[in-house]
């Protein structure tokens, strides 16, 4: 009868460390911290009685950074802890103002960047090397393998990029600060907002062609013919909403320097990373580990009387490709992660065996982001040697969490200690896989509902629920003027003036969801409440709401600061909102359709 397997690092309990009481969590493990991508959190200014609390706020900042992409597909690559640091005094310092007390804690966070009057009060920095000795608690990270990100405990909107990212925890925005200023600490990203301080619109670009990726001073027809910056995504529909074209400002400047997107992640907090910076977070997410995990060594020459494998590791929403040469000459293996030497009618003497291990992934178009992607392996194959027993005891090394419901569209995998395969099944119905066993692609099923997928190898077993069930996406909308309802149409409201919208989810599985929605086919933005109170209804209004000199809810056309000059948000408009599991299921998208009159 088989077993269940346990893998020792995905059942790792806290640790216990000697720094001022600071407690190890592992939050989400996909593999050993030496192999992996490892996202340390510490949290700044949580008394031990308010690390609820800090549990709360990092379980809503990862649910939202893993809806958006590259996070998304790449989250298999993910470890994630946390380092409960417990303080002696509630908060951090100058929140909000210069005026407000200096707090004593672990990390030293504060406004202002760290109670500057010189700085701007949304700067919250963090003492770094305070911030390394408590990620330093971690075992298997290090500066090569792991980003840090500093929570505060405040309810401030307010965060920082750099080497480290920070961000306030408890403020609406606060678990889209978190993407946006790892954009900068991992992606090496820019600010593309067209002002510095806010309510203050900059000045006009003077310098020459931008280092940044995602800024330029060229026309599109120069990008083109140059083939440089963003030519290879011009014209496409932009994952942010609207079109990969050329929009004016950025880099703090209001004028004469452009940006890919009228607003995209790193403009804007709620919509997507555009392709521009999906590519570019692509290849530093895929750069902290390797796409070529281990197998067969080859530091020596290798028998032809044998199997030799690679481990590899696998995105959540696709496969790696995989292939096998001869001296040469591809291989017919259809993707598998091993090739057995001896059907393969080897020749007396010595040959080289290349392994290729490439991520197809269509978020990348640049040949040279593409050969980041890209890993090798080599072997010197003696048909004189005799390879002795291999002796490794037979056990899953790693796999997708079993803790958790996989979702309809993942791509499940399980890794084993030595080559053999592995036997997939759907509800105890065994389900053939071709060539790659490690990878097990749920979505190719089109199922629904509740079921239960099993990972096997002789004498252990891996079990998951995969939650199939779409969330179910609610809409309430404040008292309209008029209501219509007509068969296979959406409905239809008529306001007279500013309104609200609320949306909620429902869904089998227990956790976070997330909402999105959209107006008249922009880009999905996050829903969030209302800014200063994460409880509140969305409001919507012709103009927009100023807040912090920001502005939220122009209906329409957005607005994004004040000076924006785009028309009113009178007349008829299509509102689209959608939700978002915790296993990453999106739900059918709702639709209304609301007219806002003229006074």
């Amino acid at each position: 009868m088989a077993g269940v397997a346990v893998i020792p690092f995905l059942v790792a309990l806290p640790a216990q460390a000697n720094a001022d009481a600071a407690t190890v969590v592992p939050v989400r493990i996909t593999g050993d911290p030496a192999k992996r991508f490892n996202i340390v959190i510490v949290g700044d200014g949580y008394t031990a009685a308010e690390m609820p609390k800090f549990r709360e706020h990092v379980d809503r900042h990862v649910n939202v950074l893993l809806t958006l992409e590259p996070f998304r597909t790449y989250r298999s690559y993910l470890n994630v802890y946390t380092v409960e640091v417990p303080s002696t005094e509630s908060g951090v310092s100058c929140d909000p103002d210069l005026t407000s007390p200096r707090r004593n804690t672990p990390l030293g966070m504060g406004f202002w960047g760290g109670c500057s009057s010189s700085s701007v009060q949304r700067l919250l920095t963090v003492n770094s090397s305070a911030l390394t000795r408590y990620a330093d608690l971690v075992t298997g990270t290090n500066s090569g393998n792991r980003q840090l990100l500093a929570i505060g405990n405040s309810s401030t909107y307010g965060g920082a990029g750099g080497t480290y990212a920070t961000a306030s925890g408890g403020n609406a925005l606060s678990a889209l600060i978190t993407p946006h200023e790892l954009g900068h600490s991992l992606g090496g990203l820019d600010d593309e907002y067209d002002y510095y301080s806010r309510g203050v619109r900059g000045e006009p670009y003077s310098g020459s062609e931008p280092s940044s990726i995602h800024h330029s001073l060229l026309t599109t027809q120069q990008m083109r013919s140059q083939r440089a910056k963003w030519w290879r995504w011009l014209g496409e529909p932009s994952e942010s909403g609207g079109t990969i074209d050329r929009y004016e400002g950025g880099l703090y400047s209001g004028t004469d320097v452009w940006r890919p997107s009228r607003h995209s992640m790193m403009k804007s907090l709620g919509y997507y990373f555009d392709q521009i910076s999906r590519e570019r977070m692509t290849q530093r997410i895929s750069a902290k580990t390797s796409i070529l995990q281990g197998g067969t060594p080859n530091s020596a020459p290798i028998g032809s009387d044998r199997v030799v494998w690679v481990e590899t590791l696998h995105p959540a929403g696709h496969p790696l490709a995989v292939t096998w040469k001869l001296d040469g000459k591809q291989l017919s293996t259809n993707g598998s992660r091993s090739v057995d030497l001896r059907q393969q009618r080897i020749s007396r003497g010595k040959h080289t065996l290349t392994a290729t291990v490439v991520d197809p992934t269509p978020f990348v178009r640049d040949p040279a982001v593409r050969a980041t992607l890209t890993k090798t392996r080599t072997w010197t194959v003696d048909t004189a040697i005799k390879t002795p027993p291999d002796t490794t005891p037979l056990d899953f090394t790693s796999s997708t969490p079993t803790d958790r419901p996989v979702g309809a569209q993942d791509v499940v995998y399980a890794e084993t200690s030595k080559p053999v395969a592995v036997s997939w099944a759907v509800d105890g119905r065994p389900v053939p896989v071709q060539g790659n066993d490690r990878d097990f692609e749920v979505k190719r099923l089109n199922l629904t509902g509740s079921h239960t997928l099993t990972a096997s190898i002789p004498g252990r077993t891996l079990t998951w629920k995969v939650d199939a069930t779409e969330p179910v996406a609610k809409v309430e909308l404040s008292k309209a003027v008029s209501k219509s309802n007509r068969p296979g149409r959406p409905p239809e409201y008529v306001f007279n003036g500013p309104f609200t919208m609320k949306l909620t989810s429902t869904d089998d599985t227990p956790g976070a969801g997330i909402m999105e929605f959209r107006v008249d086919g922009d880009g999905w933005y996050n829903y969030y409440g209302w800014p200063t109170d994460a409880n509140a209804p969305f409001l919507f209004t012709a103009e927009g709401t100023n807040i912090d000199n920001l502005v939220y809810g122009k209906l329409g056309v957005p607005r994004l600061s004040p000076w924006d000059n785009v028309p009113p948000g009178y007349g008829r408009h299509t509102v689209d909102y959608r939700a978002v599991d915790p296993a990453g299921n999106v739900s059918a998208a709702g639709t209304f359709i609301v007219t806002l009159q003229r006074p």
